[in-house]
Order: C-alpha cells, then structure tokens, then sequence
C-alpha cells in the first residue's frame, strides 16, 4: 500500500472515525487523525494480517484513527 493511498484513505477513515468516536473536531484534526489512524491501522494490518486490497486498508484506517481517539480521549487533560 503506497503512502499516497493510505494518505487518501486516511482523510475518508478520519470522518468515518469521529463520527463513530462522537469526537468532534475541526477539518485539518479529523484529516490528521485520520492520516495516522491509516499509517498505524496499515502497520497493524500488515504485521497481524496478510490481507490485501482496499477494503482491508479502509477497515485498518478506521481502527487505527479510532485507537488514537481513544487514545487522545484518556490521556487528555
């Protein structure tokens, strides 16, 4: 998976993720954290997962942003 397409995908998981989450966040917050949730969900993927295609790198982007809201929501002040 290029970085290009995980970028892509990131920015769509972010939405999906802050509306799962109910995080309400600005657009350039939902893209970034949509952009890591996609590196860090393909990572996951890929290193637990041999699945390949687009559908497994939506569905690691939405996780992955979906940790980091978590994440964000229990360590913010």
């Amino acid at each position: 998976m290029s970085i290009l397409f995980l970028i892509i995908i990131g920015a769509a998981a972010g939405v999906i993720a802050t509306k799962l989450m109910g995080q309400e966040a600005n657009l350039i917050t939902t893209i970034g954290i949509g952009i890591a949730g996609a590196l860090i969900g393909g990572l996951i993927l890929r290193f637990l997962l041999v699945v390949t295609g687009m559908a497994a790198g939506l569905v690691g982007a939405i996780l992955g942003a979906m940790l980091l809201i978590w994440f964000y929501q229990r360590f913010k002040g």
